[in-house]
C-alpha cells in the first residue's frame, strides 16, 4: 500500500485542507498504528485508505493498482475484496444472528452458500465465538460484539484490515482481549492499520505514525 503526496481538501468558504501532502508506505503483513487527537485528520485518512473517498491530489496504489484513478465500480469491487473494516460502534444488525451478521459480508462472493456458511463459521471460530452463532448482537457483551465485527471483517480474507478506534467503546480488560486478537491476526500475516487517539493502543503496533493537523510524522518505537 502506497500513498504518494496525497492531499484532501474541501471547498469553502473558506476551503479546508484536511490532509496535507502525505506519503506513506505499508508493507504486506505490517502492523501500523496512526495516532492523533480528534480533528487531526484521522477520519479523512481512513476514508482515503478504505476507498470511501478520493484524494484531491496525489496517488494511492493498493496491491499494485492505481486506485486513485479507477472507476467507482472498480473501487467498490476492490474495497469488498481487499479491505476489511472494524469500527468503534460495531455496526452489527441487531435483528440478525451473529452468524448472519458475518455471512452478510460474503453475499457477493462467487461461491455457493454452503461454502460461505463454512467461511463465516471458520471466521467466528477464529475469534472464539463459535458458541454464539445463534445469538443476537444485543445479547452480547461489548467485547463479543467487537469480535463479531472482526470476524465479519476477515471472513473474506482481505489483504488489509482497517480498524477505526476499535477499543473506543470497551473497558480496559475487554480492550486487551481485542488487541490480543489483533496480535494473533498480525502473526497470521494480515496487514493491520489501526487508527486511534489512544497511545497505549498505538504502541501495540510494530510501527507508529502520528497525525496532527493533517500532517503525518513517523514515531520511534
Amino acid at each position: 500500500m502506497d500513498l504518494v503526496e496525497v492531499t484532501r481538501s474541501f471547498p469553502g468558504p473558506p476551503p479546508v485542507t484536511a490532509l496535507h501532502p502525505t506519503s506513506l508506505r505499508v508493507q504486506r503483513g505490517e502492523y501500523l498504528s496512526i495516532v492523533g487527537p480528534s480533528g487531526s485528520g484521522k477520519s479523512t485518512l481512513l476514508n482515503l485508505l478504505g476507498l470511501l473517498d478520493r484524494p484531491s491530489t496525489g496517488e494511492y496504489w493498493l496491491d499494485g493498482q492505481p486506485v486513485h484513478r479507477t472507476t467507482e465500480r472498480d473501487r467498490t469491487m476492490l474495497r469488498g475484496g481487499l479491505i476489511g473494516f472494524v469500527f468503534q460502534s460495531f455496526h452489527l444488525l441487531p435483528h440478525r444472528t451473529v452468524l448472519e451478521n458475518v455471512l452478510l459480508s460474503t453475499m457477493y462472493a462467487p461461491v455457493p452458500r454452503r461454502e460461505r456458511l463454512r467461511r463465516a463459521y471458520d471466521a467466528l471460530c477464529r475469534v472464539g465465538l463459535e458458541h454464539r452463532l445463534d445469538f443476537k448482537p444485543t445479547t452480547l457483551s461489548g467485547g463479543e460484539r467487537q469480535r463479531v465485527a472482526v470476524a465479519r471483517a476477515v471472513v473474506t480474507s482481505p489483504h488489509l484490515l482497517l480498524a477505526d478506534e476499535p477499543t473506543g467503546n470497551l473497558d480496559s480488560a475487554t480492550s486487551e482481549e481485542v488487541l490480543s486478537l489483533f496480535d494473533e491476526l498480525h502473526a497470521d500475516g494480515l496487514t493491520l492499520l489501526v487508527i486511534t487517539h489512544d497511545d497505549e493502543v498505538a504502541r501495540r503496533a510494530q510501527r507508529r505514525v502520528r497525525i496532527t493537523d493533517g500532517r503525518l510524522t513517523e514515531l520511534e518505537r
